[in-house]
């Protein structure tokens, strides 16, 4: 069994190391047992031409709750890779805050099954912008 405060101290050792995440604005919101939550603050920077959040902002803080998720699940020692994943954009991500989260389907020794809702915040309102099914690769830590 992964000790929870553990897993929770290695993911966001983890996630604080990835500058694309930086890069983007995002930030490690929540961590419990295969369930992760990443959120970042919508400014122009991220916007496409129609003043949408770009999907590539969308698909990157989904894959990374998903991974995240998968990650707090594995013991010490363990580093997680995406494999695949197939995005749904359901509606324009529009609004003031992104909220990807993410949880654990079926975990496995080596290919872990995680999903992420990305959610778009508006005047209060959530919106559903897009979902995430992933497949993780887990392995040992090289040295």
């Amino acid at each position: 069994m992964v000790d929870p405060e553990e897993a929770a101290r290695r993911v966001a050792e983890s996630f604080a190391r990835q500058e694309f995440m930086a890069t983007l604005g995002a930030r490690l919101e929540s961590v419990k047992p295969g369930e992760v939550e990443v959120a970042l603050d919508v400014r122009p920077a991220l916007l496409q031409q129609h003043g949408f959040v770009h999907a590539g902002v969308v698909s990157a803080i989904a894959d990374s709750a998903a991974g995240y998720a998968a990650l707090s699940l594995q013991p010490p020692g363990t580093e997680v890779l995406t494999a695949e994943f197939k995005l749904n954009l359901m509606a324009p991500a529009r609004g003031t805050r992104l909220v990807a989260r993410a949880r654990v389907l079926r975990a496995g020794r080596t290919l872990t099954v995680a999903a992420a809702d990305v959610f778009a915040l508006q005047d209060g309102q959530e919106t559903c912008v897009a979902t995430l099914l992933g497949t993780i690769f887990s392995s040992a830590r090289h040295p």
